[in-house]
């Protein structure tokens, strides 16, 4: 592998201070002054904006899991149907995601975001008046599948937006709508289902799907590889501050193919896989792991671990975004060592709530976990940022959100199925299986360890050859 470029210089970058600049930040509209220096040039509601997308995304996706009984008991289909409509939404995701990619880099983004919101909403609306369950089943698949189009633009949106230094804290306010939509959706579904009816949660969900959509619109669509450009110009680089992004205009698989060749992005993508494996079985399973091992109630169970799991999340988007940008640039690796820090902390607290007994020690050590896993998401993601061109930023989001949905729609379906076959070979009763089963989520965590360890060593070089690129159209050269 041969390195035409230096990594940037690690001690003392942070020493510069650059004057403040005049250029165009927006297609077709006036230059603006702004300062480099700042964490946000354009302050923070850009990545609110998105936060509200993720989490109105989740909310919804997850209201079916608070209905299910009674939308069950309305259609008369099967536990394997029910579980069906979960894997079957993220399989058609997974197959959009990369044509989702390419528009990411030539459409704009912004206009991209609130259509899918709308799709959503409308959607949502449809599940409400399904008449039969092979309608429904069919709208939800189709809910899973516009669900994966806002993360390609949404993200490269951020890249954009956030020079690299703060990238952590606006990838933060992302992954925190995410994660606190899945135990709210599920809150509500089973709420409103409880005071009216399993239809009325969908029509009400469409209300604040409509007003996300209205509110991306207040965001204007930055031109691509402004955030690499205000990187630039806090160092000192002008030249390369002042450069235009090009349109990459070669095919998609040939694209995809030069984005494969980064190293770090290879990384980031395996270890965020294995990640959400994890994360997912863990979030699907726990409530009825509570359940069995421990004998609370059904309704306690998913209480307690939508709390104590939502508020680890908290805690771990801040620290995580807090500490991932702190020595951005002046530790060599930092970003990918906080990452690596972290997924041990998320790893210990899952074997924890495996092996250690007592409600108040599984709870702690589910928040523990959440903690973990919270904090590394947005380094990650923020790492896979700055390796990636300007110009490509959509489609190397693609290409990661395509397999950590496979990622994570393979945890849930794996815990169940060691179960089965243990309960089975081993003649065990639910609980001990389900507590067996669980282990199973360990190996690929602390294979997401070792690949954040090894990448730590390509990610500096990297991160330097996507700011030197300036997004042009030729291949990157490793």
């Amino acid at each position: 592998m041969s390195h035409d470029v230096s990594p940037p210089e690690l001690e003392g970058d942070t020493a510069f201070s650059a004057a403040p600049m005049t250029l165009v930040a927006f297609p077709k509209k006036p230059a603006v002054t702004i300062d480099p220096n700042k964490e946000a040039p354009f302050g923070w509601w850009p990545a609110v904006v998105i936060a509200l997308v993720a989490f109105i995304d989740r909310v919804e996706v997850n209201l079916i899991a608070g209905a299910l009984p009674q939308i069950q008991d309305h259609f008369g289909f099967s536990d394997t149907w029910a579980g069906a409509i979960p894997t079957a939404a993220s399989v058609a995701g997974a197959l959009l995601v990369l044509p989702a990619g390419r528009l990411a880099d030539r459409a704009p983004r912004v206009v991209t975001i609130a259509v899918v919101v709308l799709i959503w909403s409308l959607c949502s609306v449809a599940s409400g008046l399904a008449t039969g369950f092979m309608m429904f089943f069919l709208v939800r698949i189709i809910i899973g599948g516009a669900g994966q189009l806002y993360n390609p633009p949404a993200s490269s949106l951020l890249a954009d937006y956030y020079p690299a230094r703060s990238r952590a804290k606006a990838y933060g306010f992302e992954r925190a709508g995410y994660y606190m939509g899945l135990p709210a959706g599920v809150i509500l579904g089973g709420a409103i289902a409880e005071a009216f009816d399993w239809r009325t949660v969908f029509f009400v969900a469409a209300v604040p799907g409509l007003l996300v959509a209205a509110i991306v619109l207040t965001v204007k669509d930055p031109i691509r590889g402004l955030g690499d450009r205000l990187e630039h110009a806090r160092t000192g680089n002008m030249a390369a501050a002042n450069r235009e992004t090009v349109t990459d205009t070669r095919s998609i698989w040939s694209q995809t193919s030069d984005l494969l060749s980064i190293p770090t992005l290879r990384g980031v993508t395996v270890a965020l896989a294995m990640l959400s494996l994890g994360v997912a079985g863990l979030f699907y399973w726990v409530p009825t792991f509570l359940h069995r091992v421990e004998g609370v109630s059904e309704a306690t169970g998913a209480t307690l671990s939508g709390a104590v799991g939502g508020t680890g999340i908290v805690i771990g988007i801040v620290l995580g975004s807090k500490f991932g940008d702190k020595y951005h640039g002046i530790r060599k690796g930092w970003r990918i060592n906080v990452s690596a820090a972290f997924l041990l902390v998320g790893a210990i607290g899952l074997t924890g709530t495996v092996l250690l007994p007592g409600v108040e020690m599984r709870s702690a050590m589910i928040a523990l976990a959440c903690v973990g896993f919270a904090a590394a998401i947005p380094n990650m993601t923020a790492a896979n940022a700055d390796v990636l061109p300007a110009n490509g930023r959509g489609m190397g989001f693609a290409v990661l959100t395509f397999l950590v949905t496979l990622g994570g729609s393979a945890g849930p379906l794996l815990i169940g199925f060691v179960s089965t076959q243990i309960g089975s070979i081993f003649e065990l009763n639910q609980a001990d299986s389900l507590q067996y089963a669980m282990l199973v989520l360990l190996p690929p965590l602390f294979i997401c360890i070792g690949v954040a360890l090894r990448i730590r060593n390509t990610y500096d070089d990297d991160a330097a050859r996507a700011m030197a690129s300036g997004g042009r159209e030729e291949p990157l050269v490793h």
